[in-house]
């Protein structure tokens, strides 16, 4: 039997909590929390597919992010490396993030295929995104992702 991410998480964390590592297993059990908390939302409860799941850990990991950019600008800096390493356990569990080269390489296909369409200009931003976000999938952000259309489509 496969496991899936979520079944890696939780053994994970059983490791973390032998070993005792207190950053490691924090974190973990936070986003399996997450992860529970949108299994029972909505009408029934459900077991999530790894895209879903993915998309918890990305969200999490941003959430981080942000938290890591807050704390550094409140001056506090402890709290925003431990924001930022808890970023970094939870990009063990995303996809490698696309690199600028990779981006820009999927963009371009993508706004020629929307011209192919008959979408061109600025106005074809929304064709654009709809032919490009499925083959990125949480691999880069979307403000980054928008960026690279519009400079695209600007040509």
């Amino acid at each position: 039997m496969t496991t899936t991410l979520k079944d890696r998480l939780q053994a994970d964390l059983t490791a973390a909590i032998k070993a005792r590592d207190e950053l490691r297993s924090s974190t973990l059990r936070l986003t399996i929390t997450a992860i529970t908390k949108e299994e029972v939302a909505g009408t029934t409860a459900r077991e999530l597919s790894d895209a879903e799941v993915e998309k918890i850990v990305a969200r999490e990991a941003k959430k981080r992010r942000e938290a890591a950019e807050a704390f550094e600008q409140g001056g506090r800096a402890e709290q925003a490396e431990r924001e930022r390493a808890e970023g970094e356990v939870l990009a063990e569990y995303l996809p490698k993030p696309l690199t600028d080269e990779e981006l820009d390489a999927l963009v371009a296909a993508a706004v020629k295929e929307a011209a192919e369409g008959g979408a061109e200009g600025p106005r074809a931003m929304g064709a654009v995104m709809k032919i490009v976000n499925p083959k990125i999938a949480g691999r880069a952000e979307g403000g980054r992702v928008a960026a690279a259309v519009k400079r695209h489509l600007a040509g």
